[in-house]
Parts: structure tokens; C-alpha cells; sequence
């Protein structure tokens, strides 16, 4: 039953999309639609994808996300077996929560395929120059860092804003100094990282930590991690792009 219920709910998404490109190209194109029956079963797959990604969440990330935070947030697990009574738990007691936030975002990003794509495309109109490793490499690390910095956000309680408008003067310092081949790329590597495999499992973890942490509101503080996956891969690209251009500079000094 579940399925069918994601099936509808996800017929019903993908409807709208279809009447708008059939309606274009019937109506205001005039023209046939090519491999009419090849494009009628991709889009028959597309349904099925999506349902079966649905219920997977469901069943496996979001589960999955909620678990390792209640584990990992457990006071006996953070006081290494030994039950203390009302003991107080500092920020600093929670690094295994903070080594798993990095691990987590650094591998849910580098097998992001939106990101594989991006990467290939930036590589071919760059002729090479931007490397594909080497740009989804700087956007895992810019989202590992953004989520052990949400994460220890939620620990601690602080207001999300702060950490928002500090993250974007950065960005616009940045912006000023970074080559200007790379800007663009930096913008939409953060968009990129907000996608099919990086969203559920952060989500999922932001509010299993809030819902752990004593003090914590999961409607406050669950949310905003994927601020953060956004934010800061934009940062890592254009760092990786000043980088790549200090070396080349000091490499052309050698060389003079």
C-alpha cells in the first residue's frame, strides 16, 4: 500500500511537468513529438525511480539518519560505558557526532550524481583546466565542513543566522579575489550538493540530534543543515580555484 500511496503522490508531481513540455511542443512548437514511444517509457521509469527512491527514504535513510544520532548523542556512549548521573555534557564531548557529520557529508557528496555531472560538464567547456576530481573533491570537503559545523550548531544551541551571514561575508570577500572562470562554477556547486542523496541522510541526522540533545526543538534547530551543504561548497570551490592559481603563480616564479 505504501507504494501505491508514493506512485500517486508521485504521478501527481510529475504530471504538471509533463503537460507543460507536451503542451509546448504540441501547441505553441506545432511540431510531432519525436520517439514519442521512447520518451513515454522514460517517463514510466522516471515515475518508478522516484517512487522506489521515496519509499526507500522512508524505509532505510531517514530510519538510518535517526538512528546514528540517538546512538551516537546516547549519554552512556559519550561517557564511554560509564553511567554518570546528571552529569553535564560540554560541545566537546559530542566529537563523535562531529567525525560522523564530515564522514557523512564528504561520502554522500562525492556519490551525489548531480555533482558527477556538473564536474564532467565544467571539465569538457574548460578544456580540461578544472579538473573533475579535483572539483567534486573541493565541494565534499565544503559540505563535510558545513555539516559538522551545523552539527555542532545543534549541540550547542546557537542561533543558525549567525553562522549564515558570517558564512556569505566570506563569500562575498571571495567573490572580490577568486579567478573569475570559477565564480560561476562556485555558485552552482552549491546548489548541486542539495539533491537526491545528500538531502535525506542530513536532514535526517539534524533531526535526530535535535531530537536527542536535551534542550534541543527539531522544528528550530533539526533544520538548517542543508544551509550549510549549500554555503560552504561555494567557499571550498573558489578556495580550491585561489589555491590552484597561487601555486601556478609561484610555480611560473620558479620557473622565471
Amino acid at each position: 500500500m505504501d507504494f501505491l500511496h508514493h506512485l500517486w503522490n508521485t504521478s501527481k508531481d510529475v504530471f504538471p511537468i509533463a503537460v507543460v513540455i507536451f503542451g509546448f511542443q504540441l501547441f505553441i512548437i506545432r511540431k510531432p513529438i519525436p520517439k514519442l514511444k521512447s520518451i513515454l517509457i522514460g517517463f514510466f521509469y522516471v515515475l518508478l525511480g522516484l517512487t522506489l527512491f521515496l519509499q526507500g527514504l522512508e524505509q532505510a535513510l531517514f530510519p538510518l539518519g535517526k538512528l546514528m544520532a540517538q546512538q551516537l548523542t546516547d549519554p552512556l556512549f559519550l561517557n564511554h560505558g560509564v553511567a554518570y548521573v546528571n552529569k553535564i555534557l560540554h560541545w566537546s564531548d559530542y566529537y563523535w557526532v562531529y567525525l560522523f557529520a564530515f564522514m557523512i557529508g564528504f561520502s554522500t557528496t562525492i556519490a551525489e550524481p548531480s555533482l558527477m555531472a556538473v564536474a564532467i560538464k565544467a571539465h569538457e567547456v574548460s578544456g580540461g583546466a578544472i579538473g573533475i576530481w579535483g572539483l567534486r573533491i573541493a565541494v565534499a570537503l565544503g559540505v563535510a565542513i558545513g555539516i559538522t559545523l551545523g552539527a555542532y550548531r545543534i549541540v550547542t544551541g546557537q542561533p543558525l543566522h549567525y553562522f549564515i551571514i558570517t558564512g556569505y561575508i566570506f563569500v562575498v570577500l571571495q567573490t572580490l579575489y577568486a579567478p573569475k572562470i570559477i565564480i560561476p562554477l562556485a555558485y552552482d556547486s552549491g546548489g548541486v550538493t542539495t539533491s537526491t542523496v545528500t538531502v535525506p541522510l542530513v536532514t535526517a541526522l539534524g533531526l535526530g540530534l535535535s531530537e536527542t540533545v536535551p534542550g534541543r526543538s527539531p522544528l528550530l534547530d533539526g533544520f538548517g543543515l542543508i544551509a550549510f551543504a549549500s554555503l560552504f561548497p561555494i567557499i571550498s570551490v573558489m578556495a580550491y580555484a585561489q589555491l590552484g592559481e597561487w601555486l601556478a603563480h609561484k610555480n611560473n616564479r620558479k620557473a622565471g
